[in-house]
């Protein structure tokens, strides 16, 4: 394998012809830059010099090399310098795959810090539920995913892929409280807390997949399968059917934040369900210096929103 350093030493003896003064313009000895000069043609497995008393000049094979050596070492030269950038978070890039009610809480703030404090780290956002967006940092699709969890109960036991995270850097981000959503005029609109158990009754609007599943969890440990008229995956929607009087729901914390609940109301729930929400990575990526900036980034997002 031929290596940088010994390019370096081979340009230098074309350039001044002799050994010594390319020693002299390396700043190392003679025998140092006659060792190297072995190292090389062994590696090329041709001679690279012919020596002819006090001259010296290059085999076809030695030019060969000297003309590729200039763009092989700017090559180099450009691809540190890109390195220590990176390195150094002046350049970078970190692609982000969040939930959709993470996207417009969490994300943005996060994201506005990180330009604000490293403008030459670039993001990208894509949105996905977990599993998948698990499945994508896995399958390398991503270097952060923005997910959640529910603790405890048999929806949140299900081995979908989110349980088992032995293999990643877990950042817990913050823990996210299911709350009631009712429409205004409802009897239980000005209630400071109610139990699960009296929505038995209700008309119930469902959210995505995994919400749908840890509501028919939750409502049948407190005694009753809900009646699901309407599902849909749409936050807003969910909120939109409720203020119509359409039914009842439970929601997270976030994804009423990032939506205006016009005609309903928002009530504590008992017993407290709440989903952890986290930034997960896997850990190599961990080292990266822009994907560490963006996982303290929206771990500071939870504190200011």
């Amino acid at each position: 394998m031929i290596e940088a350093r010994h390019l370096r030493v081979l340009r230098a003896v074309a350039a001044t012809g002799s050994f010594s003064a390319a020693a002299r313009e390396l700043g190392c000895t003679q025998p140092a830059v006659s060792q190297q000069m072995k190292a090389l043609e062994g590696s090329a497995g041709t001679p690279l010099l012919i020596r002819t008393g006090r001259e010296m000049r290059l085999t076809e094979a030695g030019e060969v090399l000297v003309r590729h050596a200039s763009g092989i070492l700017a090559g180099l030269t450009a691809a540190e310098e890109e390195v220590a950038a990176i390195a150094g978070l002046r350049a970078g890039r970190v692609r982000l795959v969040s939930f959709p009610s993470g996207s417009s809480t969490l994300v943005p703030t996060a994201l506005a810090a990180l330009r604000a404090a490293h403008p030459g780290t670039r993001v990208s956002l894509v949105e996905a539920e977990p599993p998948r967006s698990i499945e994508m940092l896995r399958e390398g699709d991503c270097d952060v995913a923005l997910a959640f969890r529910y603790g405890g109960g048999r929806a949140g036991r299900q081995a979908d892929g989110q349980a088992e995270w032995d293999d990643l850097v877990v950042r817990p981000i913050l823990a996210d409280r299911l709350v009631g959503l009712v429409p205004e005029g409802h009897r239980l609109a000005g209630a400071g807390s109610v139990g699960m158990a009296e929505l038995a009754e209700e008309s119930w609007i469902a959210g995505c997949p995994r919400c749908r599943r840890q509501l028919v969890d939750v409502c049948e440990e407190a005694g009753f399968t809900p009646r699901i008229d309407f599902a849909t995956d749409d936050y807003p929607a969910v909120v939109g059917l409720v203020g119509a009087g359409l039914g009842v729901a439970v929601l997270p914390e976030l994804a009423i934040e990032s939506v205006r609940p016009r005609g309903a109301r928002t009530v504590a729930v008992e017993p407290a369900v709440e989903r952890e929400i986290v930034a997960l990575t896997l850990p190599d990526l961990a080292q990266v210096p822009a994907v560490a900036a963006t996982l303290d980034e929206l771990t500071r997002a939870a504190t200011r929103a």
